[in-house]
């Protein structure tokens, strides 16, 4: 029969949780064991939103969206065809919105096969904030979110390839336009540029600025004497005068 005692330690044995393999480990003369150190875990606000890989700074000023003022169109235009929304005034684009209409308009596009999403703007300037009534100095405020600045007139994103249409291009674009902090035009393939208020064709280089991408062939002299045999044939023959 087994006494009180001896039925405390097997009752302790049973409910006392094992270690594995460090509980037989043989321990060191000295009673002093090494523990591993913890595993380092680095905390990123917001990591499913975009955010640039890599920045020479780890903060940097907010600074204003600069105005055109020499003229610029760049940007101003669709790149790769199809349909687009462009900015009618400056504005700051958070991370968050353009994630935000990003995923609105993949969601609307997933039925058309082929059909891509362009983002022609990505956030790379990190804001920093303060909180409110934070007394003078003692550096600048911590990190909050990644913005871009957009000037007026600039193309944000673009849906082309898969032969999609006019109209399911519009839908899903005017998702994202009721995200954007500004005003925005829907956009098509052959829309003039924009400069401030106005968007017109004459704004664009002219004919003789723009790259010529027709391929070029460049001829042998066997074809070149042929055609000048035939562009001498073409001619009429020269009258002459008594």
């Amino acid at each position: 029969m087994l006494g009180l005692g001896s039925l405390r330690t097997s009752l302790g044995g049973l409910l006392r949780p094992t270690l594995g393999a460090a509980a037989s480990a043989p321990v060191a003369s000295s009673s002093r064991v090494t523990l591993a150190p913890a595993p380092a875990f680095t905390q990123v606000r917001f990591r499913s939103q975009l955010s640039p890989r890599r920045t020479k700074h780890r903060k940097a000023q907010k600074g204003r969206v600069a105005l055109p003022t020499g003229g610029s169109i760049k940007g101003t235009t669709l790149r790769f065809g199809g349909f687009g929304i462009r900015l009618l005034a400056a504005a700051r684009l958070t991370a968050a919105q353009l994630t935000a209409s990003q995923a609105a308009i993949k969601r609307k596009i997933k039925g058309v096969k082929g059909a891509q999403l362009y983002l022609r703007v990505f956030p790379d300037i990190p804001v920093c904030i303060k909180g409110n009534e934070t007394r003078m100095g003692k550096g600048k405020g911590t990190f909050e979110y990644w913005a871009c600045r957009v000037p007026a007139g600039r193309v944000v994103m673009e849906i082309a390839g898969g032969g999609i249409r006019e109209e399911i291009a519009k839908q899903a674009l005017k998702l994202a336009q009721v995200k954007m902090p500004v005003a925005s035009e829907f956009i098509a393939a052959g829309a003039p540029p924009r400069l401030g208020a106005i968007a017109d064709h004459a704004l664009a280089k002219p004919a003789a600025a723009q790259k010529d991408t027709a391929p070029r062939v460049v001829a042998t002299p066997e074809v070149q004497s042929f055609l000048a045999a035939q562009a001498a044939a073409a001619q009429p023959p020269a009258q002459s005068t008594v």
